[in-house]
């Protein structure tokens, strides 16, 4: 199975998540060999104790053995302790005086991600996807705007807390092109297991005329219906959660709309970005994502409809 077609920390396609994975066998190999050796001092005890005709055991013997037993505890232990500490310094190692800049910011259920730049207008907001270049280190700025989420793509890199009201920090790199997911690592309400993010790993060029595409203006509706669908969106409910740049409604208590059909997924991984998907979840969101911050939009018919034209044609 090739490795960027599956989520799991053992498969690592950058060097954080490489030392995780080499801390993870390491762990694994020596408990499994101290495990089968208990066992196997276990089952000649046992075997001894029931075809036992002779004097009693020499208790000195007996003491040796628990005590080199003991020592070796100790010493696994110890060593065992030192590969963590190393792999926790050598994880904390990446660095670079020009990383990119991205800021991810948690809400109960989905991820809002922003694209750092000089200038104000050529920053790039997203929701539920993260583009990264390939090779370029990465300084992910995290932040709760609710409750205590968990950050955590495990082909990159651990999990990392984001708390209200404190910001963290986590420094990666993405050496492998693909596609991987992510998710909340914490739980974090009734939606926990429904907080997924999409990482989009690709060349340098790819990533750049990605970031140009970004920061566009929406794009202008082309038919009547979509014409009918904008209006609805700049004038009706969503204008108040909402935004789409150079078009329509500004508000940011949900994601942003300006490039929505771009994206693979609508609300937060449940549900593939198809016109079926996208009317089902503007008709009820809560029978799709029950407890979601998403309220009922009251579209019916041909508005609905209209709507789902204007936003499928967000690119």
């Amino acid at each position: 199975m090739n490795p960027v077609d599956i989520q799991s920390a053992l498969h690592p396609a950058g060097p954080q998540a490489a030392h995780i994975a080499w801390l993870w066998w390491l762990m694994l190999s020596v408990c499994a060999a101290v495990f089968v050796i208990v066992l196997a001092a276990m089952g000649v005890a046992v075997y001894r104790g029931r075809h036992h005709t002779g004097p009693p055991a020499d208790e000195a013997a007996m003491r040796r053995a628990v005590s080199l037993a003991t020592g070796a505890t100790v010493v696994i232990l110890i060593a065992l302790l030192f590969a963590s500490v190393w792999t926790g310094r050598a994880i904390a190692a990446l660095g670079s005086p020009t990383p990119l800049d991205v800021e991810v910011t948690a809400a109960q259920w989905w991820w809002q991600v922003e694209y750092a730049a000089p200038q104000p207008s050529n920053r790039v907001t997203t929701a539920n996807e993260i583009h990264l270049p390939i090779g370029r280190v990465v300084r992910v700025l995290l932040k709760s705007t609710d409750v205590i989420h968990s950050f955590w793509i495990p082909n990159l890199h651990g999990k990392v807390d984001l708390i209200p009201g404190r910001g963290n920090v986590i420094w990666l790199r993405a050496d492998t092109a693909g596609t991987y997911r992510g998710q909340c690592a914490e739980f974090c309400g009734i939606q926990h297991a429904h907080m997924a993010l999409t990482v989009i790993v690709e060349p340098e060029p790819q990533f750049e005329a990605w970031l140009v595409k970004e920061r566009r203006a929406a794009e202008a509706p082309q038919t009547p219906e979509q014409q009918r669908g904008r209006d609805l969106v700049a004038h009706g409910s969503c204008a108040l959660c909402h935004s789409v740049q150079g078009d329509g409604p500004s508000a940011h208590l949900g994601p942003d709309l300006t490039h929505f059909a771009s994206r693979p997924t609508i609300a937060a991984g449940e549900l593939e970005n198809t016109p079926e998907n996208l009317a089902a979840w503007l008709a009820d969101p809560q029978r799709i994502k029950v407890g979601s911050r998403m309220p009922a939009t009251g579209l019916r018919g041909d508005d609905l409809q209209a709507v789902v034209a204007y936003l499928e044609q967000l690119k």
